[in-house]
């Protein structure tokens, strides 16, 4: 290829990927006005700040703060009028120099009320606080269950009620959490702030009660006004419910800072970090070298060039099982072993052509060895996933490769270090959980809005479904023109590639955020900053599989 066809080609993939993040900074700009400017107003004039206003505000200055679940809900629940967020804004950032999980209830979104994927998303927040031994703070204000869909968030393991058993054993295991009720706290809601270590509370517009005072007067006859049931006052002065009341928002937030800048310091778990340097080869680079096309072919460690400090990267076994690389870097200056699919098409050792993005028995067996060395090194894992599968036919089967396969998975499944995936591009079938799929517990998941996640591509998927659906119309006796088959063909496509993209895996939480690639340090840098407050207590084991 000619240096101008490959400018040429440098530059249309550097348009196709600035554009594809530009609609992401659209989305995000539309999710961040939460149910739109006269939901807002009318928070305003009850003189309290909006959920991003109230963590901007208790956020250190100019730190980073990562969102977790943004997308959550995007383009879900449109006979409810939407749930942009799914009601709540969480993440992780600092406050008073200490990296806590930050949790809130988004009040201009239906009152703040929680829909399915509003409790799916708390938990997740809450898993990472756990796993991280992160202090959580809620800032709570939300009307409670949205009732037409109690079915699918009451009663079940993964529903409302997780949440407050998840309180109950961070509590107990000392992971601290700070709650402020700064609105409506209503019915089940009320436990969560009640069932965190310290309750605050806001006078006028903060009030906590199990039932509000249209239920009391159906219940028991009772005349009350919601103030005197459960308001600041009450649960200060005459209940001790809550700790504390504050004269508006900003002083309650004032004193969660005081709080916690008076936290002690735990144990660490010990990763190895020196001064962070930028990469040598310029980062801005990736748009170009990434494929505007999935299926073209291209060379992963260019990329991990631009994404590790220096631009050093020292590879293991490069000669060896070429369709993954494996190797170690330091990323923000923490020493990480990094697991990327090599989308080059490169030659064996035994002469043959492996085809880009496709993991083969020598790769799984590479991979899983790599994985256990960082293990036994205490050593962080990033997996780069841009994966179409594992190599199929008879001589990939003959070769064993469903056993080396299983290698791979067992070790991921068993490592005990940290895990973080990125999802460049392709996450398909079982590359997905070999390369540490959201199934395998990484601490964070995030997609480039190039990622794509499926059981297979699209074009496979579709004629497979094609040819099962034409079979199901021919049994039935009917004649299928070429034109209603092409039609029939174009239906299942469009339907299979929307499920497909960055979006969809965000909006179900596949995916903790969609990131521009440019903040793929920060976000690792911030993981393994959080994971290092949370000590390894288990063995590296495996299973009968891994020889």
């Amino acid at each position: 290829m000619t240096k101008k066809i490959q400018d040429l080609e440098f530059n249309k993939n550097e348009d196709e990927n600035r554009l594809l993040l530009k609609d992401v900074e659209k989305e995000l700009a539309k999710i961040a006005k939460g149910g739109g400017e006269k939901a807002a107003a009318k928070q305003k004039e009850k003189g309290k700040l909006l959920a991003r206003e109230r963590i901007e505000y208790l956020l250190d200055a100019n730190s980073p703060f990562f969102e977790v679940g943004a997308f959550t809900a995007h383009d879900m629940y449109k006979a409810e009028g939407g749930c942009p967020s799914a009601g709540v804004v969480a993440g992780i950032g600092r406050v008073s120099g200490r990296l806590c999980m930050i949790v809130a209830n988004d009040a201009t979104v239906k009152a703040g009320a929680w829909f399915p994927m509003t409790a799916k998303k708390n938990l997740r927040a809450q898993e990472i606080a756990m796993e991280n031994r992160l202090p959580v703070i809620y800032l709570v204000d939300s009307a409670g269950v949205y009732l037409p869909m109690q079915d699918e968030i009451f009663p079940d393991k993964e529903h409302f009620g997780r949440m407050f058993r998840n309180n109950a054993i961070m509590s107990s295991e000392g992971i601290i959490q700070i709650a402020a009720i700064m609105g409506s706290c209503v019915a089940g809601g009320a436990y969560l702030p009640i069932m965190s270590d310290e309750a605050l509370i806001v006078d006028k517009t903060g009030s906590i009660f199990l039932a509000g005072p249209y239920l009391v007067k159906a219940a028991i006859g009772e005349d009350i006004d919601q103030e005197t049931l459960g308001g600041a006052t009450t649960q200060s002065e005459i209940s001790g419910v809550t700790d504390n009341k504050y004269p508006d928002d900003k002083s309650c937030l004032d004193a969660i800072k005081k709080m916690m800048d008076k936290i002690g310091h735990f144990e660490k778990a010990g990763f190895d970090r020196v001064k962070a340097q930028p990469p040598t080869k310029d980062p801005k680079e990736i748009f170009g070298i990434l494929p505007s096309s999935r299926a073209k072919p291209y060379d992963m460690e260019e990329i991990i060039h631009r994404l590790v400090d220096n631009s050093d990267f020292q590879q293991y076994k490069e000669g060896y099982g070429q369709s993954i690389l494996c190797g170690y870097a330091r990323i923000e200056g923490w020493a990480v072993g990094i697991v990327a699919n090599n989308r080059k098409i490169v030659k064996s050792k035994k002469g043959e052509m492996q085809i880009g993005g496709v993991i083969y028995s020598d790769s799984a067996d590479k991979a899983a060895r790599f994985i256990m060395i960082c293990n036994q090194k205490k050593i962080p894992l990033v997996f780069l996933q841009d994966v179409t599968g594992f190599m199929v036919g008879s001589r990939s089967e003959h070769g064993g490769i469903i056993k080396d396969g299983a290698k791979l998975v067992n070790a991921v499944a068993n490592s005990v270090v940290p895990k973080f995936t990125v999802i460049i591009g392709n996450s398909f079938g079982a590359g997905n959980y070999a390369m540490c799929g959201k199934a395998y517990d990484p601490r964070l998941i995030v997609g480039w809005p190039s990622a794509k996640i499926a059981v297979m591509g699209g074009e496979q998927a579709a004629k497979t479904i094609l040819q099962i659906q034409v079979s199901a119309l021919k049994a039935r006796g009917e004649v299928i023109e070429p034109e209603k088959e092409a039609e029939i063909l174009k239906t299942i496509t469009d339907k299979y590639n929307t499920q497909t993209t960055a979006y969809y895996a965000a909006s179900r939480l596949w995916i903790d955020a969609i990131i521009d690639p440019l903040k793929t340090r920060e976000m690792i840098g911030i993981g393994i900053e959080m994971a290092n407050h949370s000590p390894i207590t288990k063995r590296f084991n495996v299973g009968v599989l891994q020889t």
